[in-house]
């Protein structure tokens, strides 16, 4: 995390982080395609919050749903897998951005005042692909202080050794909790929580070895990723964590608990 990661905290009203899964905003089994429905519901929460006050300051990022992940797979390029093909690069960064503006536009038709912060001009792994992502944060901090809602998305990031490889929502989110100090974390997506191994809504989580067994995940295979990663990523943060699908948005931005609680 960069030294200005804390750039925030004093600014204001710590910041409610959201991620919006690129499953939920985008099909994605059908390439550079929007979910516009589902995309319209998530906008309406976000504006009628905001709107309500429920939610003072707010940071937005989002996945890569069928516009990122369809150019990232062609060109061979992953969170572990780089890229010096600019071609490339511009068409990973380029679709992310098509999908930024149609969140932005939607945005903006509710009259949320959101702005682009595009992390592949900011962020870089100056370490290589294991290294720790370094993420300046005082542009988001400060437009969160003049009164912006910073939407961030998965992109491309400038990574030592291996060109450029991709950094997802995921990550972010992470990074902009902790370094934000970001009062509560919310995490939509298409599914209604964290599952257990018959399926159903785990409650609330707040030790990793507990569910670990239930999430299909040890110490020696979460190294993979998944919604185990994920998991044991949220519980390190001092902010409360919520991952819920879609009919838990506007409960969980009205302070409510919604899907899986991880504390």
């Amino acid at each position: 995390m960069s030294a200005d990661a804390g750039a925030g905290e004093a600014d204001g009203d710590p910041p409610v982080v959201l991620k919006l899964g690129g499953s939920l905003i985008t099909e994605k089994d059908r390439p550079e395609t929007l979910d516009e429905a589902a995309l319209a519901a998530a906008c309406d929460a976000v504006a009628d919050a905001l709107a309500d006050g429920t939610v003072e300051r707010l940071v937005v990022v989002h996945g890569g749903g069928s516009f990122g992940h369809h150019h990232a797979s062609e060109h061979g390029v992953s969170t572990s897998a780089g890229t010096r093909d600019p071609a490339a690069v511009t068409d990973v960064h380029g679709a992310m951005t098509a999908l930024n503006r149609a969140v932005l536009d939607r945005l903006h038709d509710r009259d949320v005042p959101a702005a682009p912060v595009h992390p592949l001009s900011l962020a870089a792994r100056p370490e290589g692909v294991d290294g720790a992502l370094d993420l300046p944060l005082s542009s988001t901090a400060t437009l969160l202080g003049e009164g912006f809602v910073p939407v961030l998305h998965g992109d491309g990031v400038a990574t030592a050794g291996a060109g450029v490889t991709v950094v997802s929502g995921d990550e972010l989110v992470v990074e902009l909790a902790a370094g934000l100090g970001a009062r509560r974390v919310g995490v939509c997506s298409t599914v209604p929580g964290v599952l257990d191994g018959d399926g159903d809504v785990i409650p609330a989580i707040d030790d990793f070895e507990a569910v670990a067994d239930a999430l299909g995940a040890s110490d020696a295979t979460d190294v993979s990723g998944g919604m185990a990663a994920k998991v044991r990523e949220l519980l390190a943060l001092d902010a409360p964590a919520h991952v819920f699908g879609a009919e838990g948005l506007a409960p969980f931005l009205r302070g409510e608990d919604a899907g899986t609680r991880i504390d």
